[in-house]
């Protein structure tokens, strides 16, 4: 797909992602917003997602987010969705359903596509290197386009580490940093660098951290209440999953937070023998094999019940 020629007669694009944005979310939201307005002056480009956390501020044109998700726009020309299926665009999804023609830009196996031009291709890194590749006149990217691109990619690679780098990505990732960004401190600021509280309530979800079936699984959960006490957001407990997957002998990680009452974010990590994606997409969640999410309602204990039904499906398969 060339994305010059999915877009070239359209006058308003707009640009969304899912809720909750992560690293390649934010990223390739971002490096198609900034490609787009570069290439396509005369369009009017508007892109909406909740807040970033503030460790992407240092992406250009964070602040020029709709974050509210109001627009003087009723129907765009062209609206394209990165990173997700329209159902997990949060307020977004009415603008989708609006416009003239839709765009579905998404590397999650399950996403079936749910615009009228699909680019999904599962076996991808990550959305950022798939925007990447619909940008047909690479002569256009600059030092910030290929920045937030990135910064996309190291976030859902773990900094080029799991199972879904492939060769294509390391090549990608290599004409990216050309354009001389300090990409090692974008790591460091974006990826490892942790608050203070972030690293408390990191230290709390650890010490608090439960090994089950017989040390092939672990288990944290944060609740509202000491969120509170933290003062801390979901932004701030981005990787108490990840550092949970790194105990040894551990074949899958869960880290749960509440939202509402009974209700709580699930994440999901492995190590490679349990296919989370199956696991989360039972529950009517989804994501990558080896890193998945769900939202699900009960007590924490119910389901840890729930979910090591089906991961014992796969440990003992």
């Amino acid at each position: 797909m060339n994305i010059l020629e999915e877009v070239k007669d359209a006058g308003t694009i707009g640009i969304s992602g899912h809720i909750r944005p992560d690293g390649d979310c934010i990223g390739s939201a971002m490096g198609l917003y900034l490609y787009l307005k570069k290439v396509c002056p005369m369009a009017r480009i508007e892109i909406m997602l909740e807040k970033p956390a503030d460790i992407f501020n240092c992406i250009k044109g964070v602040d020029e987010i709709h974050t509210d998700f109001t627009t003087e726009i009723d129907s765009f020309d062209v609206f394209i969705v990165v990173d997700a299926a329209k159902d997990r665009t949060g307020e977004a999804e009415k603008y989708f359903d609006q416009a003239k023609k839709t765009i579905n830009i998404d590397h999650h196996v399950s996403n079936s596509g749910c615009g009228d031009v699909n680019y999904i291709v599962p076996g991808a890194s990550s959305a950022s290197e798939l925007v990447y590749q619909v940008m047909g006149d690479r002569t256009q990217i600059d030092e910030e386009i290929a920045k937030a691109l990135y910064i996309g990619i190291i976030h859902d690679t773990g900094v080029l580490q799991y199972s879904n780098t492939a060769p294509s990505t390391l090549k990608v990732v290599a004409e990216l940093i050309s354009y001389g960004f300090d990409f090692s401190r974008l790591i460091d600021e974006t990826f490892y660098e942790k608050t203070y509280v972030q690293n408390q309530i990191l230290g709390r979800a650890l010490l608090e951290s439960i090994l089950f079936m017989n040390g092939k699984c672990i288990v944290s959960v944060v609740d509202k209440k000491t969120m509170g006490f933290y003062q801390v957001d979901s932004h701030d407990l981005e990787g108490i999953v990840s550092q949970l997957r790194n105990t040894k002998g551990v074949e899958c990680a869960i880290f749960m937070y509440q939202i509402d009452t009974l209700e709580y974010k699930v994440s999901l990590r492995s190590n490679g023998k349990v296919d989370v994606a199956k696991v989360a997409a039972f529950f009517g969640g989804g994501g990558h094999v080896r890193a998945a999410g769900v939202t699900m309602q009960g007590t924490f204990y119910d389901i840890v019940n729930n979910l090591s039904d089906q991961i014992a499906i796969q440990l003992e398969g």
